[in-house]
């Protein structure tokens, strides 16, 4: 049964999977990170299978029992006075059928002056974008295996330009609980536009990632390790702001080789007293690391920190997250326990 499901999926990757990175596709907020807790722990996790109703965003596989009836409130205070959002949403049916998830994201990218080709004003405008997702998950047979999915509705308007487009998401994740270790294959927003902004169709930004975690046995600690963007291989090209020149004038640009392109699709994570009413999370993501740092200068790019507080039923999170010297970000996060 497993190998059947596996086989199709390979093939249906074959049709979509392409070089895709950030600025050669369309819906990039789609790529956004969903809550403060997957800020903290590098940016992606696709393991978290609890409470984390959020968790199910980037992961339909991960979407169980533990969820009913939590609704979280995300919001990002992001760079260039962005701004966006996530909001989530399970509920059980009943134990057969298991449990359903709803989630929205959106974004704001605040207002923008106008100008015509001569400089002359046009007046103000504004873009957003937003995605409605649908998702279910079931266990393979009585295996350990669970396969889930998610059906989002996007939409996006830029100035008077607007575009409507679909996409899935599909996880595979095994769950051993004797020893609390998961492990998961993911493909994120594998999908088309329905109507394009000027008769231009473009790509979904496509994602497959492997990820895994375990809570270790005599200390109150779960690690994760994701790599991400593995459709795109090598994923780092040279900076020419790092060539070196020598005496007689001849550069020589950077050696990105085998090594620095696997550590750039590889995202660590801890999250200390995991099931705890106080929980401290930190993240590093080695591509954010390296491509957002400055020569000669350091300044911490890729780290990544948080934390989470339960009260009775509300569980609060904030994650701090450093991009460059110049530009961090904040994140904040509700989760409401409406049993």
């Amino acid at each position: 049964m497993i190998k059947k499901i596996t086989v199709v999926i390979i093939m249906l990757f074959s049709t979509f999977v392409s070089s895709q990175v950030g600025g050669e596709t369309t819906y990039q907020f789609l790529n956004l990170i969903s809550s403060p807790r997957q800020a903290a722990l590098g940016g992606k996790v696709f393991t978290n299978i609890d409470y984390d109703v959020t968790q199910a965003l980037t992961n339909p596989a991960t979407i169980n029992v533990e969820m009913d009836n939590q609704l979280a409130l995300n919001y990002m205070s992001y760079l260039g006075g962005i701004s966006y959002g996530t909001a989530a949403y399970a509920y059980t049916w009943d134990r057969r059928t298991q449990t359903f998830h709803m989630g929205v994201t959106y974004v704001n990218y605040g207002s923008f002056d106008g100008y015509d080709e001569n400089g002359n004003s046009t007046g103000s405008f504004t873009g957003n974008e937003a995605a409605l997702s649908f998702g279910y998950a079931a266990q393979l047979g009585y295996s350990d295996f669970y396969l889930g999915g998610n059906i989002k509705l996007i939409t996006s308007l830029l100035e008077q330009y607007n575009s409507f487009g679909a996409a899935i998401d599909a996880g595979l994740i095994y769950i051993n609980e004797d020893i609390e270790f998961q492990a998961t294959l993911v493909v994120r927003n594998l999908g088309m536009q329905i109507t394009t902004y000027a008769g231009l169709n473009e790509p979904l930004p496509l994602e497959i990632a492997f990820g895994m975690s375990q809570t270790l046995e005599h200390v109150p600690l779960r690690w994760h390790l994701t790599f991400e963007n593995l459709q795109t291989w090598p994923i780092s090209v040279a900076n020419p702001a790092r060539a070196e020149t020598d005496l007689e004038g001849n550069q020589t640009q950077e050696d990105v080789g085998f090594f620095q392109n696997v550590l750039n699709h590889t995202i660590l994570g801890a999250e200390i007293f995991p099931a705890g009413a106080f929980s401290i999370r930190l993240g590093y993501n080695f591509r954010r690391g390296q491509e957002l740092k400055i020569v000669d200068q350091r300044n911490f790019s890729g780290i990544s920190a948080g934390f989470g507080l339960k009260l009775n039923k509300l569980r609060f999170s904030f994650t701090h997250a450093r991009y460059t010297s110049a530009a961090n970000a904040n994140f904040f996060g509700l989760q409401l326990d409406l049993r």
